[in-house]
């Protein structure tokens, strides 16, 4: 079941996720001057070398085989290139593809953590009190058990002990049998 760590631990992990999807830029490092300065959008030319520059800073669209910046400002950018054509990220999935894929995948994982959210929070009480009934039942068929058992033990010791007087058989203060003898 869903514990209470066990939902920090999804929250947890579910932020770094996003964390990791939203960064657009690597963290900044001391960079010394000497370094060539990285080449810009424009002067790629193939879908690989496009998508190579560190950054995620550009996106190719194949209908004119164009390497561009990402529109900063806009979500998608289907104004140059339509959805289909675009590749970010990687070559071999156009946007249109990745954008209902990280859909299906956001819809998928929020549906789990409501589930989680519900099953564990909302359903504890009655599943408390489920169990609860279900332990005072269990409780109540071991006491009638047991009150049966009790009866069924004295009947045998009251049918044992009529035997041992018709035969004359008595207990000493020991707990041996000794048979009576007519005196």
């Amino acid at each position: 079941m869903c514990s209470t760590r066990n939902i920090l631990l999804l929250v947890a992990v579910l932020g770094t996720f996003v964390t990791l999807l939203l960064a657009t830029e690597e963290p900044t490092s001391a960079v010394p001057a000497t370094t060539p300065p990285e080449p810009t959008c424009k002067e790629m030319e193939d879908c690989e070398s496009c998508l190579s520059i560190s950054g995620a800073k550009c996106y190719y669209c194949s209908t004119g085989n164009v390497c561009a910046d990402y529109p900063v400002g806009d979500i998608f950018p289907n104004k140059d290139c339509p959805l289909k054509n675009a590749r970010w990220g990687t070559c071999k999935i156009n946007f249109q593809a990745l954008l209902i894929s990280m859909g299906v995948i956001a819809g998928i994982l929020i549906i789990a953590v409501t589930y989680c959210v519900c099953r564990c929070c909302c359903c504890k009480n009655n599943s408390r009190a489920k169990w609860a009934k279900e332990d005072a039942k269990v409780e109540r068929q071991k006491q009638e058990r047991q009150m049966r058992h009790d009866q069924k033990k004295a009947d045998r010791k009251a049918r044992n002990d009529e035997i041992r007087r018709k035969y004359g058989l008595t207990t000493d203060d020991d707990g041996q049998y000794h048979r009576l003898e007519d005196v």
